[in-house]
Order: C-alpha cells, then structure tokens, then sequence
C-alpha cells in the first residue's frame, strides 16, 4: 500500500499577497497539486484572487494547478447544522473527485481564506476524506488581525476578556455574558441591529488586505445605518462581501453586576 496523500491546508490571510508567511509560500511550492475552488460567476473575483496570488508567489514550475467548481450551500434548508452538514459533505466529494484526477500528486494544497482554525471548516471536510490524507496545517492572518491592524486598536483591553462569535448567535442570544469585548464574524445580516446600541462603539471592516477595503467606526448609534448601507452597496457592486466587526461596550453600559 502507498503512502496515505498529505492535503495541505494554507492560510492565506484576508487577500494581500503580503499576508502570507514563508512558511505559506514554501508549502505552495512543494506541492504537487494546489486546487482552486470558483464559487459561481458572482463570486468569480474569490478565485481571481487566488490565481493572483499564486502567481505572486509560485515559483515552482512542476506544481500543477486545478480549478473545480464547489458546490452551493442550500440556505432555506429547515435545519441549520444538518444543512451544513450535508454541504460539507458535498465539498469533500467534490475535492477526492478534483485530487483524484491527479493520481501522481502526493502532496496537495488548498489555499484558505484567514486562518484554517478559526471559523472555517476545511479541517471538518478534511476529516471527511477517505481514504484519510495526512493533514498539515499552515497558520494564516485572520480577518480579526486584518480588522485590529486597519484601525490601529487592541484586540483586548488590559487584562480583560473578549469573545469571537457568529452573527447567527448575536442575533438569537443578545450581547455575550462576561465581557465587554465581542468580535462578530460570519454576519450577513447585520446583527448588531438587534442591540441596544447604548454605549457601545463598533469597528467594522469588509474586503480586508484587498484594494476595495472599507472601514468604519464609531458610535453604534450613529455608524450601525452608514455600516448597512456600505455593506449594501459593496455587495452590490462586487457581488460577494467578507466583512468583520469588533464591537466593545463602554463600562457604564455593563449592565448591574457585571462590573
């Protein structure tokens, strides 16, 4: 029996070729096979992106690229976490039939948005591999670091807590117990709007690392309907949006017995 594949999961950080390690590109170039996923004609500019950053930073004539188109999540699925599911499920078969055509490729890349650990699932669609590939792990920028460094603020305050959640759970569960520090990733409805927005400051980035980034902060008040309508009209225009925002609770707005 043969060696078991090693799929390499890279991180590429939120768009700008400058955001990958030397760890990233050397991965990239010792790869027999780097896949490129196109998510539909709307979001043809994801895999542009990838294409220019590979050609950025590729130097290895002998690695092979191979595109394949991934499959579409259904959104009015009943159930949430069985819906996902049944997508992850998809995506792996749609990457064993892409690394299958390459029989000769040993070791296989993909290139992932931020970082393969946080709130991205190519290690769950990995796990669904069979037969189980080695799995290397190449650390990325995420779009928190990409949102702190933009605006030029801390992630934390000094000693202090801070939570990374989904947009979903702002909405349905209300501001995070414990801290005065939240980071909302995965919101495409704009769920701060459900918020009291009474003493809290928002930092809001979208298109991170790319030349069509937008950043804004201020007040919730005042910034939470300028954020929906920039939102709005880049998603417009692009016809795909990655934003991400830290939202932070001034102390007087705690409310009794939580400071």
């Amino acid at each position: 029996m043969g060696e078991p594949r090693t799929l390499i999961l890279v991180g590429i950080g939120t768009g700008d070729p400058g955001h990958l390690t030397l760890q990233a590109i050397r991965a990239l170039n010792g790869a027999d096979l780097i896949l490129i996923p196109r998510k539909g004609e709307n979001k043809a500019d994801l895999a542009d992106l990838r294409r220019a950053i590979l050609a950025e930073v590729l130097t290895n004539p002998a690695t092979r690229i191979a595109e394949f188109d991934l499959p579409v999540r259904d959104a009015a699925h009943p159930d949430y976490r069985s819906g996902v599911d049944e997508w992850h499920d998809a995506i792996a078969a749609t990457w064993a039939r892409a690394i299958d055509v390459h029989p000769g490729a040993a070791r296989v890349a993909l290139l992932v948005w931020g970082d393969p650990g946080l709130y991205d699932s190519s290690l769950r669609i990995a796990a669904r591999l069979a037969p189980a590939p080695r799995i290397e792990v190449i650390p990325g920028i995420t779009a928190v670091q990409a949102l702190t460094a933009a605006h030029g603020i801390p992630l934390n305050e000094i000693g202090a807590p801070f939570i990374i959640t989904t947009g979903r759970r702002l909405r349905d569960a209300g501001w995070p117990p414990g801290v005065d520090t939240a980071v909302v990733m995965l919101d495409g409805e704009c769920s701060f709007r459900h918020l009291d927005p009474a003493g809290l400051h928002i930092w809001w980035g979208a298109n991170l690392g790319l030349a069509q980034a937008l950043t804004l902060a201020g007040p919730l008040a005042e910034m939470a309907p300028r954020i929906v309508a920039a939102r709005a009209e880049a998603r417009a225009r692009h016809g795909w949006i990655m934003d991400v925002y830290l939202l932070r609770r001034e102390p007087a707005a705690r409310p009794p017995g939580q400071g």
